[in-house]
């Protein structure tokens, strides 16, 4: 399975936050960090926010901080919400895409148990699990 970098991204901000749960980080040294653009990582933040993974304050002080309890978040659960939209295979879309075997595929099946057991296996570790090392202040 290929996750994509929106939750490549995701997870590694997750694993930022997590360094420092009560510590609110601002996009602008989120973005630099990870070499991405604000307004992509934005977009990352929002649908974390939206799971309630995340909380997200505008302003001086703001920033985006953990929301939970890093040994409350779940791997598998947050790769489920960032993979949101975003099928195995074509054939798992809500229109099947253009395969011509569906009446007798046997892949099909066999594909969504793997997926299930993915974030099952995922869903063994935590955020807290995975935490970058806190910095040095210096």
């Amino acid at each position: 399975m290929r996750l994509t970098s929106f939750t490549d991204y995701g997870l590694r901000m997750l694993m930022r936050l997590a360094s420092a749960p009560e510590t609110a980080f601002s996009t602008a040294e989120l973005a630099e960090e990870f070499g991405l653009s604000r307004n992509h990582l934005t977009k990352i933040m929002q649908q974390l926010a939206r799971g309630g993974i995340v909380e997200t304050r505008r302003g001086g002080g703001g920033g985006a901080r953990l929301g939970k309890d890093p040994a409350k978040v779940r791997l598998g659960d947050v790769v489920r919400l960032l993979e949101q939209g975003q099928d195995l295979v074509e054939c798992f879309g809500p229109t099947g895409g253009d395969c011509t075997i569906g009446g007798c595929c046997r892949l099909k099946a066999r594909l969504r148990h793997a997926e299930t057991r993915f974030i099952e296996d995922l869903n063994r570790s935590t955020l807290a699990d995975i935490a970058l090392p806190a910095r040095e202040v210096a």
